[in-house]
């Protein structure tokens, strides 16, 4: 399916304007929305990658500049020490409060668009797997994929290193796809154990995977890139979507 990658949108939050990257089939028509939280570094090119083939697939797919309130439009971190230190920086100084106002802004958005069947979920990768989970504590969200989600098991995210995402677990209103490497450093294998037990007690509603992977494994510019993975992460994807949303 061909898809446009042109079109970008700033929106109103709370904290000031959030630039918003937005990938959809070419076919007039409504689609369902996915939100695709990214890692640390923002909109970058393996990002546009990611949403260009969840796209193609049939969704309108929406990024957001998760950094918004602290970097200019359009900004993208380097995959670097410099950009890995500045993207870990900001996760601990931008509050809950305000990643969760900036999905709120983008679900209203989403309501008003005409392109948008109604019919909304959300995708994330690292920082943005986090994201995603959160995404589906709020009702109009019907189906989240977490990718390698990090500080949900430590529960560190935002400001004062303290997030209540896992505590929150009985309030997911989405079902969950969450999808782990298992030679990932950030998310041990207690860490998974806790957010499953956790999420079994809650009695969410999950599709748990765990592959022989390292972190960021999608990211396809990355040393831990697994083609054979990504490949069959996007049809596991695309079936959690299909299934939820459609």
């Amino acid at each position: 399916m061909l898809i446009r990658t042109d079109e970008v949108v700033d929106l109103e939050t709370p904290s000031g304007p959030m630039r918003v990257h937005v990938s959809i089939p070419l076919n007039e028509g409504t689609y369902p929305a996915i939100i695709l939280y990214s890692e640390i570094y923002q909109v970058t090119a393996p990002i546009q990658r990611l949403a260009a083939m969840i796209a193609g697939q049939g969704y309108m797919v929406v990024t957001p500049e998760i950094y918004h309130e602290y970097e200019p439009a359009g900004r993208v971190l380097p995959y670097d020490k410099d950009g890995t230190d500045r993207g870990n920086e900001l996760k601990y100084t931008k509050t809950i409060q305000s990643f969760d106002d900036d999905t709120e802004s983008l679900l209203e958005w989403l309501d008003n668009n005409p392109n948008c069947s109604g019919s909304i979920g959300a995708f994330g990768v690292c920082l943005g797997g986090h994201l995603s989970y959160r995404a589906a504590l709020f009702s109009k969200v019907k189906s989240a994929a977490c990718f390698y989600a990090t500080d949900i098991h430590s529960a560190t995210l935002g400001f004062g290193k303290n997030d209540n995402s896992l505590e929150r677990a009985s309030d997911l209103k989405g079902e969950l796809m969450m999808v782990w490497g298992r030679s990932d450093p950030h998310v041990p294998y207690a860490g998974r154990r806790k957010i499953r037990d956790a999420l079994e007690e809650a009695g969410a509603r999950v599709e748990w995977h765990e592959v022989d992977g390292q972190h960021a494994f999608l990211r396809d510019s990355a040393p831990r890139f697994d083609a054979v993975l990504f490949l069959n992460c996007m049809a596991l994807t695309n079936s959690f979507f299909q299934k939820t949303l459609r």
